[in-house]
């Protein structure tokens, strides 16, 4: 047989040998013939492959790329796209992070756990972007499905165990505090208007003799500021003497009131009863120790009522006049703690308290005057100095207290996260109270003992307003 035949009868044998084969296979011809056919080995030992129930909710592509469709379609060669039922789909739980321990019946069955019915798929970076079938981003993420029984409280937060690893999310217990923080404003030094006296006269007088003394000196109590004689004064005093000497009780008791009424020290009535004699000029005394802040007196001189001949002021006590913003006064109580500094005098730090918040605010400065009460005994502080001023500013009583961090403050409102556990976590509004330099007081919304999320919570903010968008989006979609 020449070499032409040959190959024409290898062909035709060929395709005898493979169009029965394709027959014998069609028609199950194995089993007919009691003959065991063996199934090339797979990765699945084939207990564990169970069929697929329920209903179909996509399809996907056959070779695993990821095209999916919510209704039948082929791929580009023709093929069709393989059906998806309910417990084929599959699970976007961190599996690897935060394991689930299954019930045994559960798994020998293969039926997976009810998590209700799958809403939709909704984009795995938190943008407002949701999907009816699966799908993943630009990135290559797959869209994580959102079940009916997620939606129970739409702001709640859901976060996986590794997921939380990864973003930082940390906690911290509310508890009861005393907050403080310190408020600097500026300050000026003021003389304690208690601790002012005003030398002046009641009755016209004519001013002898004035002391040594100018304005700046200090003086002390009892010190001879000048000499005066009045007329009207000599003439009360001549009364009191003649009672005196002629034992008139109810005389002595009305001459020693009119001098005291007209200004004359104490010691000089007491003089004038036991010389029974009326001195030409009376001397006028220091009230305090202190120094001369305006002296007007002049030898010679003719002194009206109400003229002021001298000015002293004690200066071992002074105030400091504070400018408090209008926003800090809340944090501000009487009695607080001051530190006083004054640029003139580095190094030195005074301490005082607050002594008076005054009742009103600038309408120009939105600020109020805080009085601070300093001692001086040294007299450094002088008045009309500049000074800056630290108050010790809070809530002297303990409150409910958080870490500063742990308020979300988007202007509208204040927010603030509790842990409820099992990576839940929900967004509670709160009402504030004192800012301090660590912790805020909370006066409405989180009770002592709860657990706060201090880090990372701007993130699951983020993810709570996503969560309450969708589920408005979803419950509109409804019929």
């Amino acid at each position: 047989m020449n070499t032409p035949l040959r190959v024409a009868a290898t062909l035709s044998l060929a395709v005898l040998l493979g169009g029965g084969g394709y027959w014998a296979g069609t028609n199950d011809l194995g089993t007919r013939l009691g003959l065991h056919v063996v199934e090339q080995a797979l990765a699945t030992p084939a207990a564990s492959v169970i069929a697929p129930s329920g209903a179909v909710i996509y399809y996907r592509h056959p070779d695993g790329l990821p095209k999916f469709s919510a209704t039948p379609t082929n791929a580009e060669d023709g093929r069709p796209f393989v059906a998806v039922h309910a417990s084929e789909d599959v699970s976007f739980a961190d599996a690897a992070s935060n394991p689930v321990e299954t019930d045994p019946a559960m798994a020998s069955s293969g039926a997976a756990p009810s998590k209700g019915k799958l809403l939709y798929y909704r984009n795995p970076m938190g943008l407002p972007d949701t999907s009816k079938v699966p799908k993943k981003d630009s990135m290559g993420m797959d869209y994580i499905p959102v079940y009916e029984g997620d939606q129970s409280d739409a702001s709640t937060v859901k976060v996986s165990l590794g997921k939380l690893q990864r973003t930082g999310v940390k906690t911290a217990i509310a508890e009861m505090a005393s907050i403080s923080r310190k408020i600097q404003v500026p300050g000026t030094v003021t003389l304690d208007e208690r601790l002012v006296s005003i030398i002046s006269m009641r009755t016209d007088s004519f001013v002898d003799d004035v002391a040594d003394v100018t304005t700046g000196d200090h003086i002390s109590k009892g010190e001879k500021l000048f000499g005066f004689y009045s007329r009207e004064i000599a003439t009360a005093a001549s009364e009191y003497a003649a009672g005196r000497s002629d034992a008139r009780g109810n005389g002595d008791a009305g001459s020693a009131l009119r001098l005291k009424n007209l200004g004359v020290p104490q010691e000089v009535i007491d003089a004038i009863g036991n010389t029974r004699q009326v001195p030409t000029s009376i001397a006028y005394v220091a009230p305090r120790d202190g120094i001369v802040l305006e002296r007007m007196a002049t030898t010679g001189m003719m002194a009206k009522p109400g003229d002021v001949l001298f000015r002293i002021a004690d200066i071992s006590n002074v105030w400091v006049m504070a400018d408090v913003p209008e926003y800090d006064l809340a944090a501000v109580h009487d009695g607080a703690e001051v530190n006083v500094t004054v640029r003139s005098l580095p190094g030195r730090t005074f301490k005082g308290v607050v002594d008076l918040i005054y009742p009103q605010v600038d309408m120009q400065t939105r600020t109020t005057k805080v009085r601070i009460e300093l001692p001086n005994p040294d007299g450094m502080l002088l008045s009309n100095m500049y000074a800056d001023v630290e108050i010790e500013a809070g809530a002297p009583k303990p409150v409910v207290a958080v870490p500063n961090s742990a308020v979300v403050d988007t202007g509208d409102r204040q927010v603030v996260f509790i842990d409820k556990g099992d990576g839940k976590f929900e967004p509670k509004d709160v009402k504030l109270g004192v800012r301090g330099d660590d912790s805020t007081e909370i006066r409405q919304g989180v009770a002592a003992g709860d657990k706060v999320v201090v880090s990372a919570n701007f993130l699951l903010d983020a993810e709570s307003n996503l969560n309450s968008a969708l589920s408005a989006m979803t419950e509109e979609a409804k019929p």
